[in-house]
């Protein structure tokens, strides 16, 4: 006999029925025999008024339910419908406990049949989906949802998508089932009853597997496709490269096509660049269409001439985008087959040799059987192993750590996994691939590497430019973690290794006795006792010769003085670079006694081995790093982050070199005939200088383009600036924080929401948060706040965009890569200009030494650094020719200094007013 599912939804007057809440509407579908047989739906007088917010939620008001029944009317109908059959819900806890409240108020007996959540359900059944919300998961599958927060109608689409994750569950291998039937006894609903009646089925039958499915080693696994497809590229010769016939063919097969001259002049720019190896730099604004702008005349020059060029990008979301969107739009443009495959670090990649073997144990935390179960149904999907494809929990993220491919386990198993290794086919495609999409981090790691990831390659487009400086400088400095460090000396003295649960004591006797090595054993214990005298020491020395303001953003800069805190600092290091040195000796002899053994290892053995050879280059970092900080001249900028009230647990010591241009020049730039730059943010005040500077570019060796935004800039943007607030550097924080306040809370509400406010403090964003909540004047507005509000930056992002009256509070991330085209995003509030403090470490060790070279550490770095940032901002109002919106940038000194016509003079020209704010919010109000 099939199941029974009644799929339940209710809506009600607030969220405890425990504190009085009660059920305003019922609504209940019948599904059997894999469709909906019977649906049931009704208010209910609540015998309490429903509160606005409800009303507003539901459309359900007090004249709608006043001649509707009571509950305990309906309650023996709610009965009869649940008897024999699972209480579906989405979310069903919440559901559950409501219905079981009302009808025992009745005198009913509550329910305590099997459950099923559709959320649970979904997210292990679609591990990928963006957000498992009912609205997002109907559009997903293409289920109709036209009155969401109406019981009824919530219902219908619950059951719908009931019946989606049924067939999906059913249609996976047996295999697969039992897998996910051993893990489900810990889930949250009662999956495992629905799994064994889907496995008594299958048992009875002869499994058929689909052809695009393989059982590998007891893993479902997605079929690989033959990747080396014959492609027989149509040979091309230079003139091919035409831009009229470009343009034609863009016409006849690019839906929306708009013809936009500043995009065709970066193609020739680039192309030329490539032809003739110069390296290049491109300012592209705004609605250029620079990604096809590139990727254009980087594949025909990478068939032309038989080159791989790489494309790197900052963000995963960009590089995600170019793969789904503008790569499949190119092929269609081009007259020739050209191949592409996008490479991220190792650690981006699933290890199924360690995932095999996660699964043999034994769990009981929720996330990571959760996650355990999206990842066997993921495998039946992916064809990449990439883990930016998994929508996982925080806790999910930490069982992933464990599972990653970080290359130290395969030969621990056996070579078994190799063929489907996602890393290994990904560097396999990206050694024929005629574009290559990675990341900066990538990029530059590949380029100091002794073992490469990516092919030889001499062309490159980076994309997102302005952020490689920052990037490079990362690379090539240096971090010391007292956790991380401790942490690994710990592992050294006993190693356990929990994916096979087992402890194992890494140094015996000479004769393998079983017992330590006391002279390690003593070497381990020395070194976990200095790392917290140098800590200490360290935090001292610190605290004595830094600005009082570093205990507010818990930074403080290490400077070399010729003081007895400083020599104790120094003398501390020392000691521990010999006791790293004493205990990497140790460790090599060890790798090479083992190595050496002619018995065959074991494979307990051989995770030792690989362990201690991560450990071994682990502890060369640290050593590089003391020795860069206290023991060598070299020019670094180096701090200690710290938060005093839990020191030294979160204590950092970090080391970067003041300028990575001449090491660009040489490890980089040197090594490549030509890599393009590209961003909407290269220049200050229409000058290069400043990024070529910061790249340590000669002008003997690269091109320059600015081709400015086609949008009508000065018909789309109004930029007003307040003249009735102070000045920030002239009040208390307090005091203009209440100012602005008040501001954003008038704004807001002449433009109904749709407002970013960017910040350069998370400080002053928290108390402007609270202050504008404290004040109740936005009570019917959603007031998202990076920090405070859950979520990721894109998950806030599409949250903004979901309502219809919403204010967006953000800082750092937010000031770029975040696109909200159209209506949704109407006023843009740049609370302060974005200069960076000049007591953080690394811009006061950067003015100090253009200070000392005679330069002006103003307009040489703050200033530009700053316009840069500013820009980014700017950019986030207007994304397509039809925006509108405006500007708002409180901190008067963009027209009070001379410096403020740098940053006007950097964006596109626009209207810019300066008005009190009533007459601000009447040119709104006319305006929109």
């Amino acid at each position: 006999m099939e199941n029974k599912y009644v799929v339940i939804d209710l809506e009600t007057n607030g969220n405890s029925p425990k504190k009085g809440d009660r059920i305003i509407q019922f609504a209940a579908v019948v599904v059997r025999n894999g469709k909906i047989v019977e649906e049931y739906s009704s208010l209910i007088n609540p015998m309490q008024p429903i509160s606005p917010f409800i009303e507003e939620l539901t459309g359900i008001n007090d004249e709608m339910v006043k001649d509707a029944p009571l509950f305990e009317e309906i309650a023996e109908k709610v009965q009869e419908l649940l008897k024999d059959a699972y209480f579906v819900a989405h979310n069903v806890l919440f559901d559950l406990s409501f219905l079981s409240e009302e009808l025992e108020q009745a005198f009913y007996k509550p329910f305590y049949g099997p459950v099923l959540d559709t959320v649970e359900l979904a997210r292990v059944l679609f591990p990928t989906a963006d957000s498992y919300k009912l609205t997002d998961l109907a559009l997903q599958e293409g289920i109709v949802h036209s009155r969401p927060h109406q019981a009824d109608s919530d219902a219908y689409v619950t059951a719908e998508l009931l019946l989606i994750l049924l067939h999906k569950l059913e249609s996976l291998p047996l295999q697969t089932n039992k897998q996910l039937h051993k893990l489900s006894s810990s889930l949250k609903s009662d999956v495992d009853l629905l799994l064994e009646d889907i496995m008594d089925k299958k048992q009875k039958k002869v499994e058929y597997i689909p052809d695009h499915l393989e059982i590998y080693r007891g893993l479902a696994l997605k079929v690989s496709k033959n990747e080396e497809k014959d492609n027989k590229e149509k040979r091309i010769d230079s003139q091919t490269f035409s831009i009229k016939e470009i343009e034609k063919r863009m016409e006849g097969t690019l839906p929306f096509f708009r013809k936009r001259q500043g995009q065709f002049k970066m193609m020739e720019t680039i192309y030329e660049a490539f032809c003739d190896n110069d390296h290049c730099l491109i300012e592209a604004g705004t609605g250029i269409g620079k990604s096809l702008a590139y990727l254009l005349p980087a594949a025909y020059f990478a068939v032309q001439n038989k080159k791989q060029i790489v494309i790197s990008t900052y963000t995963t979301q960009l590089q995600e985008q170019l793969i789904n969107k503008e790569l499949p739009l190119l092929k269609g443009t081009l007259p020739f087959s050209v191949s592409y495959t996008i490479l991220k670090g190792r650690s981006h990649y699933i290890s199924l040799d360690k995932f095999e073997i996660s699964l043999q144990e034994k769990e009981d935390n929720y996330d990571t059987i959760l996650t355990k179960m999206q990842i066997l149904i993921w495998l039946t999907e992916t064809s990449t192993g990439d883990k930016d494809e998994l929508n996982l929990s925080s806790g999910g993220v930490a069982y992933w750590n464990k599972i990653k491919n970080d290359g130290n386990f395969s030969l621990a198993i056996s070579k078994a996994w190799a063929p489907k290794d996602f890393y290994r086919r990904t560097r396999l495609l990206a050694q024929k691939a005629h574009l290559i999409i990675t990341n900066h981090a990538l990029l530059l790691k590949d380029s100091t590497a002794l073992q490469k990831s990516l092919p030889a390659y001499q062309y490159a487009v980076i994309d997102e430019g302005h952020h490689f400086e920052k990037v490079a400088t990362k690379h090539f400095g240096h971090k010391f973690s007292y956790v991380g460090v401790k942490l690994s000396i710990q592992q050294v003295g006993t190693f356990e290794q929990k994916q096979l649960y087992y402890k194992m004591e890494l140094f015996m006797d000479k004769e393998g006795k079983g017992q330590k090595d006391p002279l390690f054993n003593q070497l381990v214990g020395d070194l976990q006792i200095e790392l917290d005298s140098f800590f200490r020491i360290l935090m001292r020395y610190t605290k004595k010769t830094s600005k009082k303001t570093a205990y507010t953003n818990n930074s403080f800069r290490i400077k070399r003085e010729d003081t007895k805190e400083w020599n104790n600092a120094r003398n501390s290091a020392e000691r521990l670079v010999f006791l790293f040195k004493d205990a990497i000796d140790a460790i090599t002899a060890k790798i090479n006694r083992l190595k050496q053994s002619k018995e065959i290892l074991t494979t307990k053995q051989v995770l030792v081995t690989e362990r201690l050879a991560e450990i071994q280059k682990e502890w060369h970092d640290y050593l590089m790093a003391l020795r860069v900080v206290f023991l060598r001249e070299e020019k670094h900028i180096s701090w200690l982050e710290a938060d005093i009230r839990t020191f030294p647990n979160n204590a950092v010591l970090f080391a970067q070199p003041y300028s990575v241009g001449e090491i660009l020049q040489k490890e980089f730039f040197a090594q490549k005939n030509s890599i393009v730059f590209t961003s909407a943010t290269l220049t200050v005040n229409d000058s290069f200088d400043y990024y070529i500077r910061s790249l340590g570019l000669t002008k003997k060796n690269y091109k320059a383009e600015q081709i400015n935004s086609p949008f009508p800039y000065e018909k789309q943007v109004k930029l007003l600036v307040p003249n009735d607030i102070p000045e920030i550097n002239t009040v208390p924080l307090e005091e203009y924080i209440a100012a602005i306040t008040e501001q954003i809370i008038q704004i807001a509400e002449a433009t109904t929401g749709r407002m970013l406010i960017l910040f350069t403090a998370y400080d002053m964003l928290r108390r402007t948060h609270d202050l504008i909540k404290e004040s109740g004047c936005l009570e019917d507005f959603a007031i998202l706040a990076q920090g405070i509000t859950n979520g990721s930056r894109m998950r806030l992002t599409r949250n903004f965009q979901r309502y219809e009256k919403a204010i967006l509070l953000g800082t750092n991330s937010f000031w770029e890569g975040i696109d909200i085209p159209g209506e949704d995003l109407s006023c843009l509030v740049i609370v302060r200009l974005p200069f960076s403090s000049p007591d953080e470490p690394l811009t006061e060790a950067k003015n100090e030494e253009i200070k000392k070279n005679g330069g002006n550490p103003f307009t040489e770095n703050s200033l530009p650094e700053a316009v840069l940032r500013f820009k980014q901002g700017f950019g986030r109002l207007i994304r397509t020719e039809e925006d509108k919106g405006f500007i708002v940038v409180f901190d008067r000194r963009i027209l009070t200094t001379t410096y403020g016509e740098t940053f006007l003079r950097s964006i596109p020209a626009v209207s810019v007013e300066t008005k009190k704010l009533n007459e601000m919010i009447a040119i709104i109000k006319k305006w929109l």
